[in-house]
C-alpha cells in the first residue's frame, strides 16, 4: 500500500459559486478517491483526497483548471496524515 498518497489542498480563484464542489464530488468519485470538499469563509476551496499516488496526482491536475465556470489561480498542496473516512463527500462549509 506504499504508493497511497493523502493530501490536503486548497484551492484558490474565483472557485465558489461556480459549481467547484459538485465536480468536485463528481470527479473524485469517478476516481474513486476517498475524502472530502468544502467551501471556506474566505472565498477558498478546501479538499483531501486520498487513494493510489497516480490518481490522486491527476486530480489535482484537474483542480488546476476545474469546472468551465471556475478561474482557479493556484493550487496549495500539501501532505496530510489523517484518512478520511471511505467514499468521498462535501462538507459543510467553514
Amino acid at each position: 500500500m506504499s504508493d497511497l498518497k493523502t493530501v490536503r489542498v486548497e484551492i484558490f480563484g474565483h472557485v465558489q459559486g461556480v459549481w467547484f464542489r459538485g465536480w468536485t464530488m463528481k470527479e473524485a468519485t469517478a476516481f474513486g478517491l476517498d475524502g472530502w470538499v468544502r467551501n471556506r469563509a474566505d472565498g477558498h476551496v478546501e479538499a483531501v483526497f486520498h487513494g493510489p499516488a497516480a490518481t490522486v496526482d491527476a486530480m489535482l491536475a484537474a483542480c488546476r483548471h476545474g469546472p468551465p465556470a471556475a478561474r482557479v489561480t493556484d493550487v496549495a498542496i500539501e501532505s496530510w496524515h489523517e484518512l478520511p473516512a471511505p467514499g468521498f463527500h462535501q462538507r459543510p462549509s467553514y
